[in-house]
């Protein structure tokens, strides 16, 4: 008998009761708003802050509304604006370009990899054309950041990152978010913490700290976050500095404190997830299992596998086929975007040419995501049926 995956790929697990309790002991004192406050409280976003700089080792930190808003405040603090280029990855997600946009810039797109990481030659070759790149580890893939921080220094290039995907996640030892002059994360539902929507700017620099904190919707009571550059920075950028509203509150902060805390264990049961999936469709033939680098320290909250030079049907065809039984692929490759898997030639907002080598792995790409809610049986099932339904097309169709 054939069997069937039964599983839910959207189901999250429930928050921790200390979250539980914590956003309760919130909502009983009715002072949701980010400063509101008693006294010499310190309150659960000031709080936050302070335990995620500690925990990347970055000097400051700010909770902010989402990723996505982390990323336009990032440019806005460098002064990015209206017609200034900004080089991205070709391979991300819909709110990196629309951050970039979102100021009036426009984006760059550089290539991506078989590794599914941007292109270096590529982005060698483009790096002249903006001062600012706004760097997508796009599902979780780092790549050789030395390599990367070398082109970008060598011709001044200011790096953030956009590490929606890699929290928890490392190259060489030192955390994705860190090497660049800002990193950005989110803490969206699928994403490695779960506050429904939220994230955090990180970075050492005192003065583009200050600006995000006045972007942010401080009000002038900037000494209430809780990584704060010193008074004399504020004075100097308080004034000319738009309120761009976007702090966490306080029942966000309050369901992530102890999420943060468990972080580390919940990147281990990913990534044994991930490891059993990745062994199950490795050696399927026409599937090309993506590779990752000694040097990587990753999270794999999701997997991705390529189908290279097959044709569209064929790919549609095993979607179709692994859906039947169960299990929930998505593909970059459809001329339309279906859910999140939009590509740089789909937003019509920003200007691109085609770029034949990324096309190719565009076309290929098939993605699926991990809830920790699947076992690691599941894991292993999940893996059978792909590798049989990618099998029987490939057989069948002579690929």
């Amino acid at each position: 008998m054939t069997e069937r995956f039964t599983g839910n790929f959207t189901q999250q697990e429930p928050i921790p009761e200390e979250g539980i309790a914590a956003a309760l002991d919130v909502l009983r004192s009715g002072r949701l708003h980010r400063y509101n406050l008693v006294g010499e409280e310190a309150g659960e976003v000031a709080a936050l802050e302070r335990e995620f700089a500690a925990y990347t080792g970055a000097r400051y930190a700010l909770a902010v509304t989402s990723g996505g808003y982390a990323m336009a405040t990032a440019l806005r603090a460098l002064g990015v604006g209206p017609g200034d280029r900004v080089l991205t990855n070709a391979f991300t997600l819909a709110p990196v370009p629309g951050s970039i946009a979102s100021v009036g810039a426009v984006p760059v797109f550089v290539g991506v990899t078989e590794t599914l990481t941007i292109d270096l030659e590529d982005l060698a070759a483009k790096v002249d054309q903006a001062d600012v790149l706004m760097l997508s580890h796009m599902r979780g893939h780092l790549v050789d950041m030395d390599a990367l921080m070398a082109i970008c220094d060598a011709a001044g290039v200011t790096v953030i990152e956009d590490c929606a995907h890699t929290m928890g996640a490392a190259w060489r030892g030192v955390p994705s978010g860190r090497w660049g002059k800002i990193g950005c994360y989110s803490t969206q539902t699928y994403k490695h913490m779960n506050s429904g929507e939220g994230g955090f700017l990180i970075t050492d620099d005192e003065t583009v700290m200050a600006r995000a904190v006045m972007l942010s919707g401080s009000y002038m009571l900037y000494v209430r976050h809780g990584t704060v550059p010193p008074a004399e920075v504020f004075e100097a950028v308080k004034y000319d500095t738009p309120n761009v509203s976007g702090r966490m509150d306080h029942l966000r902060a309050a369901i992530l404190r102890p999420q943060l805390r468990a972080l580390e264990g919940q990147c281990e049961k990913w990534n044994a997830r991930y490891r059993v999936v990745e062994d199950g469709l490795r050696g399927t033939p026409g599937l090309t299992v993506v590779e990752r680098a000694e040097a990587e320290r990753y999270v794999g909250s999701s997997i991705q596998f390529l189908l290279l030079d097959w044709d569209g049907g064929r790919i549609a065809e095993v979607l179709k086929r692994c859906l039947a039984r169960g299990v929930e692929l998505k593909w970059f490759g459809g001329a339309e975007p279906v859910g999140f898997t939009s590509r740089y030639d789909s937003w019509r907002y920003a200007p691109s040419s085609p770029m034949p080598a990324s096309d190719r792995i565009l076309r290929g790409i098939v993605d699926m995501r991990l809830p920790l809610t699947f076992s690691l049986e599941d894991c292993a099932q999940i893996a059978r049926i792909i590798r049989a339904e990618v099998g029987a097309v490939y057989q069948a169709q002579g690929v």
